[in-house]
């Protein structure tokens, strides 16, 4: 395979980038530098190329047009366009067509074709659509951060008509580059469910998450140094003190202003704590583009008006390879990372902050959400109140108990955070999409069998290898997943898993259905579905029944859904009755679903996953012995009810065997994944039927 990244921003090179030279060299490049590392040493990848803009600057030399080895398979090529210097981001858009062109006229030149144009950001999308069409060549799309986001954390404040109108046009750009995109790669199910969300353009099946890695070797063994200590010492007063650490470009989006009036707020954090800002590297104020200079006289103006000196130290300059021995100068002193940017799209530092051993305090929009999930390791706070985020790191800080446990989380959890798996995911996904999908074969007696994931298809390694490897026989036997996660989370934990890949996924307990599309990989939703569920549904006046309602908590706004309202209710089983009666009573019709023993899910009454498969074997056309279904739990209740041939796995839970409107389902000997085939195999033999090669 040959990968072709076109990325044009900021002021990219092999090594020692330096970070916040400009406002564009930021952690894109960092990203983008570790993904073609790992590329370089995943089999079947060959080579891996980086076409960037070529310019004349006071920046350096090494940036002019030319060319660049970073390993054997790995380079930067960098392409003049029609103008000559350095353009911030915000201009780039102007030379889209030159560079495109010059992309091309280098293509022709090579012996063989790439496998895919990988575009980093909007402008670099604009390229990449470009090529394809002379080309042909399909195109990845990262966007990394998005402009409508921007511009709504951006609302209150009035902007400058030349800095709207940029706004406005990188939208549209952005708009143009997901339509024209065969697969949009997402670093967090917020950026793939919500950020996303608000495009007209929104397909959420030609998305797919797949988290950044970093690489944490030299953040895990870090140790504080003398020159680190001295560039931070002479700021403080008591420079042993916990330290509040944050590291962050000067940009508005950023919000470090923000944290400097939340430090500087709270008496007890000014007493027992410092707060370290490391800011980029820059000279004087007046020689910072406009936006970081008011970023960082903002900084020093709180700093100020706080009469914060001697609690908080702001570097003027660091290299990047102090940036281990400051997180480890903050572990040293029991010290906490923190992140109040206005959206954090991903969070690369926060995975470098918890591999050296820090709890962290992050903004509630973005990616931090996934991570905190799944590392345990801080807490998300509304990164536009300063007493939420004062009161997350005082708390972390006054607890030596919860201290210790986020550090050690942290640094546990972000192993899962992996470089390699992110290029192997890639390319698996890049070669199903080149792949021409072989004419399907005619099957006189077709069967669809539906899948719960969590706990039923996954929860034992050993169990899905044997299940991917019996799949692969069942010609005849199309497989499908129905679940309570979302569409991405359910694509990510699959993939994760290495399981078969669906060609139906009913998601969000049965209120989304989706169909895998012809070239194997993307995923197109069910209008109809969602039409026929729409009817009666009234979200709004269930979520304001609900609001005071004991008991439940409402879970993440990443778990909620346009059909489906989600709680947390921990272990009251008397809790569905009662919530069935008061909607009763109001005149609501929804319907009620309690699992595991904690999550409530209120949903339209038409839709459940067995409701969903209902639908799916009269669109279909496959009579009842043809279809069966899998499941362990509560939520999996109407679905196994639906479905005759129904399998209750061996490690069910919710008293599924002993329900006796679930009498007709086979009960497993065996549990997880191989449970599924021994029902099979059991329904198979009852009605004399043989699998269908």
């Amino acid at each position: 395979m040959f990968f072709v990244h076109v990325a044009l921003q900021g002021c990219l090179r092999a090594a020692d980038v330096r970070y916040g030279l400009t406002p564009d060299t930021g952690g894109h490049i960092k990203y983008l530098l570790e993904l073609v590392a790992a590329q370089a040493q995943t089999q079947d990848i060959e080579r891996v190329v980086i076409a960037t803009r070529g310019f004349e600057s006071e920046y350096g030399n090494e940036y002019r047009p030319g060319w660049e080895r970073i390993a054997d398979k790995v380079e930067i090529l960098r392409l003049p366009t029609d103008r000559p210097d350095y353009l911030a981001k915000e201009d780039l858009w102007t030379e889209a067509a030159s560079f495109a062109e010059r992309l091309v006229e280098w293509l022709d030149e090579q012996s063989e074709a790439p496998t895919c144009l990988h575009a980093h950001y909007a402008d670099a999308g604009t390229v990449a659509q470009m090529v394809r069409e002379k080309t042909g060549i399909p195109v990845l799309f990262t966007a990394h951060s998005l402009g409508r986001l921007k511009r709504a954390a951006l609302f209150a404040k009035t902007l400058p008509i030349d800095t709207a109108d940029s706004l406005e046009r990188r939208i549209a750009i952005e708009e143009r580059s997901f339509a024209a995109a065969d697969l949009v790669i997402a670093s967090s199910r917020d950026e793939a469910e919500v950020q996303y969300a608000d495009y007209d353009g929104y397909e959420p099946g030609k998305i797919r998450i797949i988290e950044p890695g970093s690489d944490l070797a030299a953040y895990r063994c870090a140790t504080p140094t003398d020159a680190v200590d001295d560039m931070i010492a002479p700021f403080l007063r008591h420079p042993d003190k916990p330290v509040l650490l944050a590291i962050a470009r000067p940009v508005a989006k950023k919000n470090l202003p923000m944290l400097v009036e939340a430090f500087g707020s709270d008496p007890w954090l000014r007493e027992n704590a410092n707060l370290v800002i490391i800011a980029g590297t820059r000279g004087d104020l007046c020689d910072l583009d406009k936006e970081a200079a008011g970023e960082m006289r903002a900084i020093l103006e709180a700093i100020d008006r706080h009469d914060l000196y001697g609690h908080v130290a702001v570097p003027k300059t660091h290299r990047p390879s102090d940036i281990p021995a400051i997180y480890a100068h903050a572990r040293r002193r029991g010290g906490v990372f923190v992140n109040p940017a206005l959206n954090e799209p991903f969070g690369l530092t926060l995975l470098e902050a918890a591999a050296s051993g820090l709890p962290i305090v992050a903004t509630d929009s973005g990616g931090p959400n996934d991570i905190i999930e799944r590392c345990g390791n801080g807490r998300l706070v509304n990164a536009h109140e300063p007493d939420a985020i004062a009161g997350a790191c005082r708390a972390i800080l006054a607890d030596s108990d919860l201290y210790a446990s986020y550090a050690a989380s942290g640094a546990a959890g972000v192993g899962a955070y992996d470089w390699t798996q992110h290029a192997e995911r890639c390319r698996q996904l890049v070669a199903r999409l080149v792949t021409r999908p072989k004419p399907a074969a005619i099957i006189r007696h077709p069967q669809l069998l539906v899948c719960d994931i969590d706990n039923t298809l996954t929860g034992s390694d050993a169990s899905i290898r044997t299940f991917t490897r019996w799949h692969a026989r069942e010609t005849a036997l199309d497989f499908a997943v129905a679940t309570g996660r979302s569409l991405h989370s359910a694509l990510s934990i699959l993939e994760q898993q290495a399981a078969p890949n669906p060609k139906i996924i009913i998601s969000s307990v049965g209120t989304e259905i989706y169909f895998l599309e012809p070239n194997g990989v993307t995923y197109r939703g069910d209008g109809d579905w969602s039409r026929r569920i729409a009817r009666g549904w009234q979200r709004r006046k269930i979520a304001e029944a609900l609001a005071d309602y004991p008991g439940i908590v409402p879970q993440a706004p990443l778990e909620q859904r346009a059909f489906k309202l989600s709680y947390l209710a921990e272990g009251d089983r008397t809790i569905v009755a009662g919530i069935r009666s008061l909607l009763q009573r109001r005149g609501i019709a929804a319907s009620v679903v309690h699992s595991h023993g904690r999550y409530l899910d209120i949903l339209p009454v038409a839709a459940s996953k067995g409701a969903a498969i209902t639908y799916l074997r009269q669109r279909l056309n496959l009579p009842d012995e043809a279809v069966f279904a899998a499941g362990d739990s509560g939520n999996d209740i109407e679905m196994l009810r639906s479905v005759p041939q129904s399998i209750i796995v061996a490690n069910y839970c919710d008293s599924l065997a002993s329900r006796s409107d679930l009498a007709h389902s086979y009960v497993a000997r065996q549990s997880h994944a191989s449970g599924i085939i021994e029902g099979v195999a059991h329904f198979r033999a009852r009605a004399g039927r043989m699998p269908i090669q």
